[in-house]
């Protein structure tokens, strides 16, 4: 109920960013990507097509948002920013005579109706699995939230193999439906449409033939969309390799029980030693999904540090405690390590690499800041490998020097 009344008040606000920026959004063709897992690398390869075909492209996204060739910061913790932010970069986006936009939104600025009064022409759907559910209650009301995309675009991109694919259906009514995945029912599969991608794993298959079905809707030459794919490289914080000389270290933003399934069995594929897995889960969140997250990453680790992330008014050690209520029975408590301080985890985990090892950080991937309690406090993932390693890389020339 209370939410419904601050839906409406956010209705009124959209209507007033609309109409306070002139309805920038009309005459140009606007993409919308959703899901669950696997949004801004989809927005941002439709965007690396488009650019590479010579056309005038914009991307709003969790990263930033690039606009003329300039990058704005999008906020903390934001995919979909406020009415009036949004209503601001498309102005921007019209002024430099963008003709093609592209937006990751997310159920809650869909079910807020912070995107009302956009004129999408295609939404693009990624999956949808459990999450969020601390908002939106259950399954079918998330996958309603999402769904209004669908219902205010004229074309409907959807995954195939996804499960969510049956709930969608039930709100697509007069809509051009284009289907991609790994079977040949899919209208784009690997069958007809083949490249070579910079990419890691299956997930990230799905990620492309989801950009390349936006791009072969809008008529881009197949040669293009093949030299794009190839020459594409995920955004900051998405499975981002930040160091391989001896043990590789990865940050990417997987928070979900769902981007863990997807990622944690292709990254333990790539291992020669063991997998050393640092992830927390945010405070004031879903809690349903921590044990599921413990559960999934014991069965691919081989060192699990559990730190915070984000914990917010919550007690960090009690979301450390509830995501090892998950952990598998037979994974080895002694490879079972708890450091509440995420830059120390880091360290430990650094500390404890060895040859062939990865070290994979999820859930903070690109962002800036972190929540512990007190708002908002820089961050950064990649600063605190790059001490880590300085603090390694000293420590071994301490060891080895003989005075």
């Amino acid at each position: 109920m209370w939410q419904d009344i601050k839906n409406t008040y956010h209705l009124f606000q959209a209507i007033a960013a609309n109409l306070l920026f002139l309805f920038p959004s009309r005459g140009m063709t606007i993409i919308g990507v959703t899901g669950t897992d696997g949004k801004t690398t989809t927005a941002s390869l439709i965007y690396h097509i488009l650019h590479t075909a010579g056309l005038s492209t914009a991307l709003i996204s969790t990263v930033s948002a690039i606009i003329n060739g300039k990058t704005y910061d999008t906020g903390f913790h934001v995919t979909t920013p406020d009415s009036f932010s949004i209503q601001s970069y498309i102005s921007k986006a019209k002024k430099a005579g963008v003709k093609f936009l592209i937006i990751e939104t997310t159920s809650h600025g869909l079910h807020q109706n912070r995107l009302f009064g956009i004129p999408f022409k295609i939404a693009v759907l990624t999956n949808i699995s459990n999450e969020h559910l601390d908002y939106h209650k259950t399954y079918k009301k998330y996958v309603a939230a999402k769904a209004k995309l669908f219902q205010m675009a004229k074309v409907a991109i959807l995954n195939k193999d996804d499960k969510s694919l049956s709930y969608i259906f039930s709100y697509l009514k007069n809509k051009k439906i284009i289907t991609y995945g790994l079977k040949k029912n899919a209208n784009i599969n690997p069958k007809n449409f083949t490249t070579q991608t910079k990419l890691i794993g299956k997930f990230n298959l799905y990620n492309t033939l989801a950009a390349v079905s936006v791009a072969r809707e809008l008529k881009i030459n197949e040669s293009v969309i093949s030299k794009a794919c190839s020459s594409f490289t995920p955004p900051v914080g998405r499975t981002e390799i930040v160091y391989d000389k001896g043990f590789l270290v990865m940050i990417d933003f997987a928070h979900t029980p769902g981007s863990f399934e997807h990622l944690l069995p292709e990254i333990n594929k790539l291992k020669k030693g063991r997998l050393i897995h640092v992830f927390g889960s945010a405070g004031s969140r879903d809690k349903y999904k921590r044990p599921e997250m413990g559960k999934i990453s014991s069965h691919f680790s081989d060192i699990i540090i559990l730190t915070a992330e984000d914990p917010r008014n919550e007690n960090v050690e009690k979301i450390i405690s509830e995501i090892e209520k998950g952990i598998d029975r037979k994974f080895d408590k002694k490879n079972l390590l708890k450091i509440p301080d995420r830059k120390k985890a880091i360290f430990k985990a650094l500390e404890l690499a060895q040859k062939g090892d990865i070290i994979l950080i999820t859930g903070k991937g690109h962002e800036t800041s972190m929540n512990l309690g007190l708002g908002e406090i820089p961050w950064s993932e990649h600063e605190a490998v790059k001490e880590a390693l300085q603090k390694r890389l000293k420590d071994l020339i301490l060891s080895s020097w003989k005075p």
